[in-house]
């Protein structure tokens, strides 16, 4: 399928570079199964589900995973940045590095710090193998908690290159970039339809008789990797850590017994429970990596109903979408997104969308 197919156009002034305050004041766009779509708010979200439907969301935790440093060879530095993806071991993690071309296998890495003067805060690593897909293993001094309190005191809040383009990281981006029940340590990037709840809004859906359960995906640096392929048949995705429990299983199984709906709060858990659904829809406990690439015509057997923010041209989201809407509705959605003044991407509104026929 071309890449070209899944384009549009968006005015600069629609990207979001703050979200909105409260969190649920948010616009969220309906999107239902026939085509038609409404506008709403996300603090209208009970009234737009029913008792007995089920919201799953993705409890991971942003890490400062922005990490700026330099490459030591001999005599020769240079300063490189580096943006961890994915945990490897106790002392290892895949980064994208740039600029990667002045990384060799067994270079050495000084993170943080403060110049020769001052080691506090130095966090030293050696440049591993290079990946299929540009990514660098990066080999630590460190390990464990001790490696962990170290990208904590020495990393940035990794914003999407969208808004890091526009404004630096600060103080806010701390709390603005992480959703309010994030409690698993090892994101990237956040989980952003999450974004929008606020307690208020959680207790809610609690009186609505919706429950709430959660999953760990932990987001990569991949989410922010442009689609370079002409064809989705060549766009290779990096896969990402993720965790579905027993019990969060074994609960959802029994919402769809009894007539519920599973909705998915972000494309994140939609991937993780659509890798672990069995043929036959149910839910099973699953855990580790997952590179699963949604595109229409993609049967989905583990969710009805999806909130996500607003996404990207020619990006793997928006295909995710297309595939669980149906690509004209989308793009009819979305130009009418544009037109009503909608933001867009990770601080931006947000949409229901209820799953089209395949």
């Amino acid at each position: 399928m071309r890449v070209d197919l899944f384009d549009f156009e968006l005015p600069e002034e629609r990207i979001a570079l703050r979200p909105a305050e409260p969190r649920d004041s948010a616009r969220l766009l309906r999107i239902d199964a026939d085509g038609r779509f409404a506008d709403h708010r996300v603090v209208d979200l009970p009234a737009l589900l029913e008792p007995g439907d089920a919201l799953v969301f993705n409890d991971t935790r942003v890490i400062p995973a922005q990490l700026e440093g330099e490459r030591w060879r001999g005599e020769n530095r240079t300063r490189i940045s580096a943006t961890l993806h994915m945990r490897t071991g106790a002392n290892r993690w895949q980064a994208f590095l740039r600029p990667a071309k002045r990384v060799r296998e067994g270079d050495r890495l000084r993170f943080g710090g403060d110049g020769e003067a001052c080691l506090a805060g130095v966090l030293d690593a050696v440049a591993g193998p290079r990946g299929e897909g540009g990514e660098i293993e990066l080999i630590f001094d460190l390990s464990g908690p001790l490696l962990d309190e170290a990208i904590m005191a020495s990393g940035h809040i990794p914003l999407p290159p969208y808004i890091a383009s526009k404004r630096g990281e600060d103080a806010r981006d701390r709390t603005d970039y992480q959703t309010i029940y994030a409690r698993e340590d090892g994101a990237v990037a956040a989980p952003t339809a999450g974004l929008h709840f606020t307690e208020d809004l959680l207790a809610a859906l609690k009186a609505r008789g919706v429950s709430q359960h959660f999953v760990t995906l932990h987001v990569g640096a991949g989410t922010f990797l442009p689609v370079k392929a002409e064809d989705t048949s060549e766009h290779r995705m990096h896969a990402e850590i993720g965790v579905v429990s027993e019990a969060t299983a074994t609960a959802l199984n029994e919402v769809r017994a009894r007539g519920g709906r599973i909705v998915s709060v972000g494309t994140t858990s939609l991937r993780l429970l659509e890798s672990a659904v069995s043929a036959d829809g149910t839910i099973r406990p699953w855990s580790g990596a997952t590179d699963i690439f949604i595109t229409p015509g993609y049967q989905f057997r583990a969710i009805d109903v999806l909130m996500t923010n607003f996404h990207l041209p020619r990006s793997t989201l928006f295909m995710l979408v297309s595939a669980f809407s149906g690509a004209e509705t989308i793009k009819a959605a979305y130009q009418h997104a544009i037109a009503s003044g909608y933001r867009f991407y990770s601080y931006g509104d947000a949409s229901l969308l209820f799953r089209g026929a395949p």
